[in-house]
């Protein structure tokens, strides 16, 4: 058993769908996002499959009356259908007689149904809905917001499980046109608004928002797109005179720790030789050195050095 409310069609890929709607009559199509239902002196109908219970569910549609065009009476029906043939509830929308008429039949009639002036305003969106064991009829302008027409007990057909849904278009006279209806039981989305995060102006569509630039975190001039920000140059930490660049900077020599004249690069240093420690005559190399009073070779033994000069030593 299916609830009423499961039944939705938007209407929208330009093709009928039979799984939906089994019972179709006439030469309906679907057309500008909308099912299209011919009001001629005959009749046609979009007619779903008897699989459906309205206790405890709803049926909600835009809809879109035939004009008069001539007619005495040129009708669309909404109506839920029971088993039975002319008991069924739901609206009569009739804009020949510029009314809607709000029933609840039992062999096509209904001694207590309301009647109001058609608005194609405030009754452009028409719903029938049960719950607690009493039917509602409700009308809306914008499918979100709904106002109490009528209400009435539940028939005790309401709970079957084998009710079908119909939307019929009918007239008497003149000239040929059609009802449309869309959006079956799918209502707009209604999302309530929060506090905005922000609390800045709103700009219009198409513009992007700004904030205002708070005080710079840097003083110096702003510079132009494509060109680089300078900075001003402090003190240099040394006082030197600075090079152009590719050189390298060169440090002031302090005084030499030596005052002797330099030598040229490649050439070693030279020390001026201070008095002999000893004021012998130099001999050649392998020349023993003699003495007035005695006479001594290089390299002998100290106790003959001793003996030589007699002193003693042994």
């Amino acid at each position: 058993m299916a609830l009423l409310g499961t039944l939705k069609d938007g209407f929208d890929d330009g093709s009928i769908n039979t799984s939906l709607w089994t019972g179709n009559y006439g030469d309906l199509i679907e057309s500008g996002g909308r099912i299209r239902i011919p009001c001629t002196t005959g009749y046609a109908g979009l007619k779903s499959a008897s699989t459906y219970t309205l206790t405890g569910s709803q049926i909600l549609l835009r809809a879109y009356p035939p004009v008069a065009g001539g007619a005495t009476s040129a009708a669309a029906s909404i109506l839920v259908l029971s088993s039975t043939g002319g008991t069924d509830a739901g609206f009569i929308v009739d804009r020949a007689q510029n009314a809607i008429g709000l029933y609840s039949r039992v062999g096509y009639a209904d001694g207590s149904a309301v009647f109001l002036t058609y608005s194609a305003t405030d009754h452009a969106w028409l719903r029938l809905r049960e719950t607690g064991g009493t039917l509602f009829w409700d009308t809306s302008a914008d499918g979100v917001n709904w106002t109490n027409r009528r209400t009435a007990s539940t028939p005790a057909w309401a709970s079957d499980a084998n009710l079908a849904f119909l939307i019929e278009a009918h007239r008497d006279a003149g000239t040929d046109d059609y009802a449309e209806a869309d959006y079956v039981n799918l209502p707009p989305v209604n999302v309530a608004l929060g506090t905005a995060s922000e609390t800045s102006t709103a700009q219009t569509a198409t513009r992007s928002k700004t904030r205002a630039a708070g005080f710079a975190s840097e003083t110096a001039t702003v510079i132009g797109p494509g060109r680089a920000k300078a900075r001003t140059m402090t003190a240099a930490a040394s006082s030197d005179t600075a090079q152009p660049l590719g050189w390298t900077k060169a440090l002031a020599l302090s005084p030499a720790s030596s005052t002797e004249n330099a030598i040229a690069f490649g050439r070693r240093k030279t020390r001026s030789v201070t008095a002999a420690a000893e004021a012998d005559t130099v001999q050649p190399v392998g020349v023993s050195v003699t003495s007035v009073d005695h006479a001594y070779t290089v390299g002998a033994p100290r106790s003959l050095w001793d003996a030589a000069i007699g002193e003693p030593g042994g």
